[in-house]
């Protein structure tokens, strides 16, 4: 083979991962809060995700993000949502979010860079992303509620 074939071979393989790797990708920026069945509240900083470019990357190679911090994915319509942790190098919790802003279900410290697929039990049009443990150290469960405009 020459290496004109032998560099076509490598890009086609190789360079749409290399290249989301490099890509500067924005995400928008909001508040949230998390209200407990208890009455506990938390605020979180969020990224916020909803164009189909900022939905694929995600959380993807970072190497830290604070403890009130989160991503927020903003899924439009009504689905089951599956997500995976493919160069995410983080442990995160994922919390699904059904369209009143009730939390149906969390998965607790998804491992990074698993490609096991991470549904929702039922219908969400949301996803928020927090580092993992965070949820077991605050106490977060399935019908907590979350404030945010996203939400009614």
């Amino acid at each position: 083979m020459n290496s004109r074939i032998l560099i076509l071979l490598f890009l086609v393989i190789f360079a749409p991962s290399v290249s989301r790797a490099s890509d500067d990708i924005t995400f928008g920026r909001s508040d949230l809060t998390i209200v407990t069945t208890t009455g506990a509240k938390y605020h979180f900083a969020l990224e916020v995700a909803q164009t189909p470019e900022q939905l694929e990357r995600g959380l993807m190679f970072r190497d830290s993000m604070p403890d009130d911090a989160g991503m927020l994915f903003l899924l439009g319509d009504e689905e089951i949502a599956s997500f995976w942790m493919r160069n995410t190098f983080l442990p995160l919790d994922m919390i699904f979010i059904a369209k009143d802003g009730r939390i149906t279900n969390i998965h607790r410290n998804a491992a990074p860079g698993s490609t096991a697929i991470i549904s929702s039990t039922a219908l969400v049009t949301a996803v928020l992303e927090v580092n993992g443990g965070v949820t077991q150290r605050l106490g977060i469960r399935a019908g907590d509620r979350i404030l945010h405009p996203s939400f009614p």
